[in-house]
């Protein structure tokens, strides 16, 4: 008997673990269907943000304010100490007097506003007379004491091109999506993009944390990462939607969540790899060497990533299938599929009138995958069985040449 009539009677093994079921979609997370939870969570996420961002601000940087900075080796000095002396010497009072860093690399930094260079020198001696702070060498010395002026112009200058690199980067970004993948997944991507932003400066207005160059820079970075995890799960659920017109196995929806189901871990692995180094560098930057730059970068990076997945997973694609649902023809789809699965229709009637499936030339409305696994039809509202016969396809990538009658 040759290979091509052969009877194969093994049952395939059926794999039941959680992880396999996220990817077929037999026992995933119903993403969709909780639509209405994420939205709250959103819309509460968004009005704290933008109430604490209208009556608390933002701490912004000298570098966005403008302003004079100074710092030193901390040693042993305390902090209040040190703040009354700059007063004293000064006559102006600072508005952070703060240490960072740990063991070697502490460091006592004053913020306060622009000082002119007289009183740059008067808050020095003084400072030095009192506490005769330690130079790179190990000796006393008034350069222990570092300086740094930024102006008024300085800082509006900065923020301008902040937010033109916000404005040119959703720009972009849209404009890819839109013509790499749909108009729908442009217009919900960027608008859990614009959640991403709003949420995290929330977060930033709410427990104070100042704003700097680099956590402009960090945003753009974690905004990235949120637009590339979107990206993803879109792709797949293109992937899974594509001529989902043709079939009648599962609605728009339904296949959106699949796709989110079978992306799920991916995001959740990448969220977690991208988090451990950025932990790391917290640890080296404020804990060991002091460097609020790096401070800066590394906290918004953490925020920005967390954030960025959750509006991936549980706000995107919910957004997406909602915009969808507003077209007629998803809307006829799914009302296609909801009257065969209550036996209003047969699959006759849900079939193409030509009756070849536009999705793949399947059989009675399904795709060519589910009419190939098909075994039942239903006729006047029973089931009635019959025997569907898979063609036997020769595959004509196997060694040698294909000839016609060749087995």
């Amino acid at each position: 008997m040759s290979d091509s009539t052969a009877t194969h009677t093994t049952k395939p093994v059926k794999n039941t673990g959680w992880f396999n079921s996220l990817y077929t979609g037999d026992g995933g997370i119903d993403f969709i269907g909780k639509t209405k939870l994420w939205y709250w969570i959103t819309g509460i996420l968004l009005i704290i943000s933008v109430l604490f961002i209208a009556i608390r601000g933002f701490s912004l940087s000298i570098d966005f304010e403008g302003g004079t900075k100074m710092n030193m080796p901390a040693a042993d000095y305390s902090v209040e100490a040190v703040e009354e002396t700059f007063t004293e010497a000064t006559g102006i009072t600072p508005e952070i007097v703060q240490i960072v860093g740990s063991g070697d690399a502490r460091t006592l930094e004053i913020h306060s506003e622009r000082l002119s260079d007289e009183d740059i020198e008067k808050a020095r001696l003084a400072i030095y007379e009192e506490y005769q702070p330690l130079n790179s060498e190990g000796q006393p010395s008034p350069d222990a004491i570092g300086n740094s002026t930024v102006s008024e112009s300085w800082g509006s200058t900065i923020t301008q091109r902040m937010v033109l690199a916000l404005v040119a980067f959703l720009v972009i970004a849209a404009i890819y999506i839109a013509f790499r993948l749909e108009r729908e997944m442009a217009i919900a991507a960027m608008a859990a993009l614009i959640v991403d932003g709003i949420v995290i400066a929330g977060i930033y207005a709410v427990i104070g944390l100042e704003v700097s160059p680099a956590t402009v820079i960090g945003l753009l970075t974690v905004l990235t990462f949120s637009i590339y995890d979107t990206v993803v799960v879109f792709d797949k659920v293109r992937e899974n939607t594509e001529g989902y017109e043709g079939s009648r196995r599962r609605t728009y929806a339904e296949q959106a969540n699949l796709a989110v189901n079978q992306t799920f871990m991916r995001s959740i692995s990448t969220t977690i790899i991208s988090a451990l180094p950025i932990i790391a560098l917290m640890v080296v930057a404020v804990w060991m060497m002091g460097v609020g730059t790096l401070k800066d970068l590394a906290l918004i990076q953490l925020i920005g990533v967390i954030e960025g997945t959750f509006s991936s997973v549980f706000l995107a694609t919910p957004l997406l299938v909602s915009l969808k649902n507003r077209l007629s023809k998803t809307k006829a789809h799914t009302a296609s599929v909801m009257e065969l699965r209550e036996g209003k229709t047969t699959l006759d009637d849900a079939a193409p009138q030509s009756g070849t499936d536009a999705a793949g030339g399947g059989v009675g409305g399904f795709s060519g995958e589910e009419a190939a696994g098909q075994t039942t039809t239903v006729t006047n509202g029973s089931p009635k069985k019959r025997t569907v016969s898979k063609p036997v396809v020769d595959d004509h990538r196997s060694s040698g040449t294909w000839r016609p009658g060749r087995s």
